[in-house]
């Protein structure tokens, strides 16, 4: 029981993860000026990106298709789902720290997405665990 739910969650939580960065990445990719979603270019004055593009690449691709397809296999319960949500967790909390890094400030949105990283990343190594217990017993 104690299995199904922590998968239960841990879909849920990616499929949030994911559906938040397929519309984010999208937005970006199609308007890489970042006015379309509200974000000044000037953001990226001290970065390596002069447009939103590239990053919008990666955050639809990782963090939401990446988070998406972790979700599916969640779900099904499938085992490599916690290995996937630990590489996805720590994928997440560093893309975040790079951001604030480079914006050199917080915004809430930082403080969300960094703590359900975290989550992200426990409750992969959670379910990891549960796998390799059941896989050794």
């Amino acid at each position: 029981m104690m299995r199904k739910n922590l998968f239960i969650w841990l879909g849920v939580l990616q499929a949030f993860i994911g559906v938040g960065a397929v519309a984010g990445g999208l937005g970006l990719a199609l308007d890489p000026s970042g006015e379309r979603v509200g974000l000044p270019i000037e953001l990226l004055n001290e970065t390596p990106f002069s447009t939103f593009l590239i990053p919008g690449i990666i955050l639809f691709a990782v963090n939401g298709l990446g988070s998406l397809t972790g979700a599916i296999a969640s779900f099904v319960r499938h085992r490599y789902a916690g290995l996937a949500a630990m590489a996805l967790g720590a994928f997440l909390t560093a893309w975040i720290m790079v951001q604030v890094y480079w914006f050199a400030g917080f915004h809430w949105l930082h403080w969300l997405y960094l703590c359900l990283g975290l989550v992200e990343l426990a409750l992969g190594w959670s379910g990891w665990s549960i796998v390799r217990r059941q896989k050794n017993a």
